[in-house]
């Protein structure tokens, strides 16, 4: 299925104006039903939607591995996938119940009531990184998507090791190209702990949680957190590095895992922009 569509733009710069052809990211509604009943209908961009679906699942906390899953089938065409569990995770008074998720980036997890948040657990892992690490990933994470480059309409996320992306997802949706990734890794019984979460997104709470949720103890972005994103990382340990742009970053939380040897210590800069830690 395309993730693009040609539209006519009226362009108007200095030197006049003309009509001329544009792409834009498609966007996608996939309703997920989840043991015969329907779960919610979630706009995204139309390609990994078992991963999106699947990862959803997980991030909700509707199942824990992909041994839950019994049966998984998706109807492109009429954008419906339907899953089935081994045990009856039907919604029984869970807020998403038919309820459309759209591609904003405030778009409110049924677990918001921190009192039923069984995950709030801290991340435990002996992952170490460099900035230089950091550095080198960011601008390979920045490089791989051939979608936003063409639309400049989508998010990214990815999933590394120290060196290397293993698993990369766009969508139109911050969350669920999150959710694509980590769909994809329970499909694929990819190993997520002691893993890094590249985003291109602001990090949010809700990203938080499926960090935590996953036991992935590095997030990283391009962009800012959110001031719960920082408190939340900070109570669940987990290191939260934002505003990785040419060669500096922000460490906001777990800056234990960091390892500054090979740079000199000083006063971070002034500004939300400014990295505190110089690259090359």
């Amino acid at each position: 299925m395309e993730n693009t569509k040609s539209v006519e733009v009226l362009h108007v710069d200095r030197g006049g104006s003309g009509v001329r052809t544009e792409r834009t990211a498609r966007e996608f509604p996939l309703t997920i039903m989840l043991n015969g009943e329907q779960l919610v209908t979630v706009l995204c961009s139309p390609g990994d939607l078992k991963a999106l679906a699947v990862g959803f699942l997980f991030s909700e906390g509707m199942i824990r591995g992909r041994e839950e899953i019994t049966g998984l089938t998706l109807d492109d065409e009429r954008g419906i996938i339907r899953i089935r569990t081994a045990k009856d995770k039907t919604v029984d008074g869970k807020l998403f119940m038919k309820r459309v998720l759209t591609t904003g980036c405030g778009r409110g997890m049924a677990f918001y009531s921190y009192a039923d948040l069984d995950r709030r657990r801290k991340v435990v892992s002996a992952l170490r990184v460099t900035p230089a690490e950091i550095l080198a990933l960011s601008r390979r994470f920045q490089g791989a998507s051939d979608l936003y480059r063409t639309t400049r309409g989508v998010h990214s996320a990815a999933l590394c090791d120290n060196r290397e992306m293993l698993v990369f997802a766009e969508d139109i949706g911050r969350h669920n190209a999150v959710d694509k990734v980590l769909g994809r890794c329970l499909l694929e019984g990819i190993t997520v702990s002691d893993r890094i979460l590249i985003t291109t997104g602001r990090i949010s709470s809700e990203i938080l949680f499926k960090a935590a949720a996953s036991g992935i103890p590095v997030i990283v972005s391009k962009s800012a957190p959110t001031d719960m994103g920082v408190e939340l990382a900070l109570e669940l340990s987990i290191t939260l590095i934002g505003f990785v742009r040419g060669g500096g970053m922000n460490v906001y939380a777990g800056e234990e895992r960091v390892d500054l040897s090979e740079y000199r210590s000083g006063e971070a800069a002034a500004g939300p922009a400014a990295a505190g830690i110089e690259g090359n």
